[in-house]
């Protein structure tokens, strides 16, 4: 099972962009006890506690397969913008932004499963793209897949990005361990 889900045999990748702030659609929440904060110093420990506790039920690896100083090396690069939401102090899911000459990637984005079904999906991802903008990107793009909550396709679609490539792949190995 993924999440609420049969785990499929067929890895789908969907690859969208969004080539211009006039195509955002922002889908802010008016919230009093939100707060989003860069992480102004990486903290690999406190990173995995994200990363796992956002990407553990969609069997998010990548990050954990690594050794901790690769991590370290990856979170501290002058390119990576690591953005956590705090709902009443709690983390609630984190956007990662890494940017690539004039394209920014959302590299990772998430909500920790108690805090899905109250908008701040859409919060957290438009907030990530703003910032995005904010640094003088001229494109910013994602990566999602079937393996990933059900509503980020969407979600990704409602803030503007359009899919330009898809693919599919037998489910890789370490998916389904």
């Amino acid at each position: 099972m993924v999440g609420d889900q049969q785990f499929p045999d067929t890895l789908i990748t969907y690859y969208l962009e969004m080539t211009s702030p006039t195509e955002f659609v922002p889908g802010y929440v008016e919230r009093g006890d939100v707060e989003i904060i860069r992480m102004s110093r990486p903290d690999v420990e406190f990173y995995r506690f994200l990363y796992t506790q956002v990407g553990g039920v969609w069997r998010w690896r990548d990050r954990l397969i690594i050794s901790e100083d690769e991590l370290r090396q990856a979170i501290s690069q002058p390119e990576i913008s690591i953005f956590v939401l705090y709902v009443g102090g709690v983390p609630a899911g984190y956007v990662e932004l890494a940017q690539q000459g004039e394209s920014t990637e959302i590299a990772y984005f998430g909500l920790r499963p108690a805090f899905m079904g109250m908008g701040l999906g859409k919060h957290l991802l438009s907030f990530g793209i703003e910032q995005a903008w904010k640094q003088g990107t001229k494109r910013v793009y994602v990566h999602t897949c079937n393996l990933d909550a059900p509503q980020a396709l969407e979600n990704y679609q409602k803030r503007g990005m359009r899919v330009y490539k898809t693919e599919e792949q037998p489910m890789p190995q370490r998916y389904t361990v």
